[in-house]
């Protein structure tokens, strides 16, 4: 499936952790650590066009010139609080980024958006940002917090999520046209609830226990 300005990472590693991550019987353990994994693989295609500058370094046997990742650091912006789960596994990728935090959540009646805690680096404008979300279901939540961070001051915005629908990511380009995204699959639709059929849940619930 070719969706412009999406790229479904089809690495048979990520593909395969997310069908352990499908199954209704996976424990909490495990789909906590499968998204940790997933998110570092997904976020290994997100970074792969990242600016390098060629500089002198040295090696333990002479001087070379070498490629090192140029201007200020990544700011990894996850969606609370089911981002949070994809967060360790990009650090660890990417440990000197910064974390913006974007406090949203779903009305269940509304299916609209509620936002209660925002925290960003000041200098957003100067620094690539990637919103971590691991659903794109409805598409408000990553609309909203696009929006927010766009009020924030960030110009260069990505999007990172596990799984998405075509509806959602239709309305979201409907709002975010130049906001690429990353999935690691696109499902067949949502349901009379929001949610992503065939879907795994809902991350937050399954990543916590609270479901």
């Amino acid at each position: 499936m070719a969706i412009k300005g999406v790229t479904i990472v089809d690495h048979p590693l990520v593909q395969h952790k997310l069908t352990l991550m499908r199954k209704k019987d996976t424990s909490i353990k495990s789909f906590r650590q499968l998204l940790k994994e997933i998110a570092a693989l997904i976020c290994y295609e997100v970074t792969r066009d990242l600016p390098l500058e060629m500089v002198e370094i040295e090696t333990p046997l002479t001087t070379m010139s070498a490629p090192q990742l140029t201007g200020k650091k990544l700011v990894f912006a996850p969606v609370l609080r089911s981002g949070m789960g994809m967060l360790d596994g990009m650090l660890e990728l990417a440990p000197a980024a910064r974390v913006a935090h974007i406090g949203l959540y779903r009305d269940p009646a509304t299916l609209s958006v509620v936002e209660y805690y925002f925290r960003a680096p000041a200098d957003l404008a100067d620094r690539p940002v990637i919103v971590i979300d691991p659903m794109l279901a409805t598409g408000n939540t990553a609309i909203a917090a696009v929006d927010r961070l766009k009020e924030a001051g960030a110009q260069s915005i990505r999007m990172a999520c596990l799984l998405a629908s075509p509806e959602g990511i239709s309305k979201f380009q409907g709002h975010h046209p130049e906001v690429r995204v990353w999935t690691a699959a696109v499902d067949e639709r949502l349901n009379d609830h929001g949610y992503i059929l065939p879907g795994l849940g809902d991350a937050g619930d399954r990543m916590y226990g609270t479901r």
